[in-house]
């Protein structure tokens, strides 16, 4: 008899994580604004106060500094809280805290010390929310030291990614992609089990293109994939999942095979992760290029909301597009 996994969306499947791991360890903790009571912005935390209480589950002040705050204190301490910033734009604040103190606090105290925290929010454009309610900043966490950057692309990895960030003696900044938050369902055991961190995944494979992306951006890569696909040219998927550390080991691979490679951001171009991506391959992978890397992102402008948004983001029409031009290199 073959069991039957249930489906859930990416939120629910971050909800069963954050459930699993305060069942099995009491020193998981949850806080920040609205996430006990009213369950968060987008019903993330829901039901995790009745089953585990207001002490382990703690609305906070509006003071995203503070959440930032409070929360390395909690690490420092034997605590592994995970906050909750409601929208990316409102995670600037946090800056100080996090890079000031969380991703210093090993190298400050020459290991005495570590800070088991994550500090999650979603990000991202798509849902025709109003101003700094869909930035896409995962570069300037990722550009500080100790810091290990997140973003998951489906339920399964949110579920087996934020596990290992909970798990992990390090500060992870888990970033969810708000416009994949209930579009995506997909089966997802409840079993407690981790995914690796710092590794990309290969999502499919290809031999003429390699398709390079993360967070909601996979899901336009996989219908560019498979339109491409119809038209003869077989694109690989490589989803990154963890940013920082970037292990480029995959995607190194997969270009080895196709000799072409377009890098999918929702990001604005300039200073975006997208250039880092193509500097690993300019030093470790230029013999295997057959032709330029491109980069498909947003624009170097303020998203235009709300008219314009579908403008701004990047399409399956501009990564086709891409594609069919380092296709002419042969």
């Amino acid at each position: 008899m073959v069991a039957i996994v249930a489906e859930y969306t990416i939120v629910e499947a971050i909800n069963l994580a954050l459930a699993r791991a305060m069942s099995e360890d009491k020193a998981v903790v949850v806080l920040g604004e609205d996430v006990g009571k009213d369950g968060g912005v987008f019903r993330v935390t829901a039901s995790l106060l009745t089953r585990f209480g207001e002490e382990r589950v703690r609305d906070s002040p509006l003071a995203e500094t503070g959440i930032a705050g409070l929360s390395i204190g909690l690490a420092v301490q034997g605590f592994k809280p995970v906050a909750e910033i409601q929208f990316d734009g409102f995670a600037f604040p946090t800056l100080d805290q996090i890079v000031n103190h969380a991703a210093r606090m090993r190298t400050r105290t020459r290991g005495r010390l570590t800070c088991p925290m994550v500090l999650r929010f979603p990000y991202g454009g798509g849902i025709h929310a109003p101003e700094h309610h869909s930035e896409s900043i995962e570069t300037y966490f990722a550009h500080a030291p100790g810091l290990r950057v997140i973003i998951p692309s489906s339920p399964e990895k949110a579920y087996g990614l934020l596990l290992s960030a909970i798990h992990d003696p390090d500060p992870v900044i888990f970033m969810e992609p708000k416009r994949s938050y209930r579009s995506i369902k997909e089966p997802v055991e409840d079993n407690g089990t981790c995914l690796p961190l710092d590794q990309c995944f290969l999502l499919q494979g290809g031999e003429d293109v390699t398709l390079v992306a993360w967070g909601a951006m996979i899901k336009e890569v996989l219908t560019a994939a498979d339109i491409l696909n119809e038209e003869g040219i077989r694109a690989a998927v490589v989803d990154v999942a963890t940013l920082k550390p970037l292990d480029a080991t995959e995607i190194l691979a997969s270009v080895a095979q196709t000799g072409r490679c377009i890098i999918v951001q929702e990001a604005p171009m300039t200073g975006g992760f997208g250039g880092e991506i193509a500097a690993r391959l300019a030093e470790h992978g230029l013999m295997s290029l057959l032709a330029p890397v491109q980069r498909i992102a947003g624009y170097d402008c303020v998203m235009p909301l709300p008219k314009l948004e579908g403008y701004y983001m990047p399409s399956v029409d501009r990564i086709c597009a891409a594609a069919r031009s380092v296709m002419r290199y042969r």
